[in-house]
């Protein structure tokens, strides 16, 4: 899964990990990718959003600060039931809001399967930067994981037109794209018009890819969480 929880605060105005947490209950994930976490922000009343729906799910949560604020930090975040390792986060390069990414190493039935998050800027020409970024040696294109496979998720800010997403897709294959139901927008989660988080494979099986857009879901957040069921080879 993955999910922008928008600082936790709902469409509402509501600020409620457990109810972000109980949205992904519902889906019974193995690995959630989650962005916009506040972590000790006073805006949110201090909380650490990733460890408290982390702890709700009784998963294992690796998060990254990508803006850094005394210590209030805001970031992203992966959690997972299976055994996992961090294996880098750092920041892309960003020209407004600084911008991050994650690489957790997730152990699957003995197989490791290489997991991103990132959460990508407003500006095109910046996500463009952040795609190249991201597709190099330092991150996706690393010499370890030629022939593995992988996963990637996250809020893109861009769609299946733009030039970030089909910079992506000479690589990797997009969950919904592949999914025999047909892509839904995940944003805004009210009166979604927009499909800009994706979940982009390589070397893995899918499925089936939903958006969940039921109940809860629509008022939990800003953004409506994407899921896809895959097999690891």
């Amino acid at each position: 899964m993955t999910y922008n929880v928008h600082s936790c605060r709902g469409t509402d105005f509501r600020c409620d990990p457990v109810r972000v947490a109980e949205v992904i209950a519902r889906c019974e994930p193995d690995i959630v990718a989650l962005q916009e976490l506040d972590v000790g922000r006073r805006r949110t009343g201090g909380t650490d959003q990733a460890q408290a729906i982390a702890t709700h799910l009784r998963m294992k949560s690796h998060f990254h600060p990508a803006l850094n604020i005394a210590e209030e930090l805001y970031g992203d975040a992966i959690l997972t039931t299976m055994p996992s390792r961090l294996v880098k986060a750092g920041p892309l390069p960003s020209i407004g809001e600084p911008r991050g990414a994650l690489w957790v190493s997730v152990e699957i039935g003995g197989v490791k399967l290489d997991v991103f998050n990132t959460h990508l800027g407003l500006r095109r020409r910046e996500r463009i930067r952040q795609v190249q970024a991201l597709l190099g040696p330092s991150w996706l294109g690393h010499p370890s994981l030629t022939d593995k496979p992988v996963i990637l998720m996250g809020d893109f800010n861009a769609g299946p037109r733009t030039v970030p997403f089909r910079l992506l897709a000479d690589t990797f294959c997009e969950a919904q794209d592949l999914s025999p139901t047909r892509p839904r927008p995940t944003f805004p989660s009210l009166f979604p018009v927009f499909r800009i988080d994706h979940i982009f494979l390589r070397g893995i099986e899918l499925l089936d890819a939903e958006v969940i857009a039921q109940g809860l879901a629509r008022r939990a957040s800003d953004h409506l969480p994407l899921v896809a069921n895959v097999v690891v080879p």
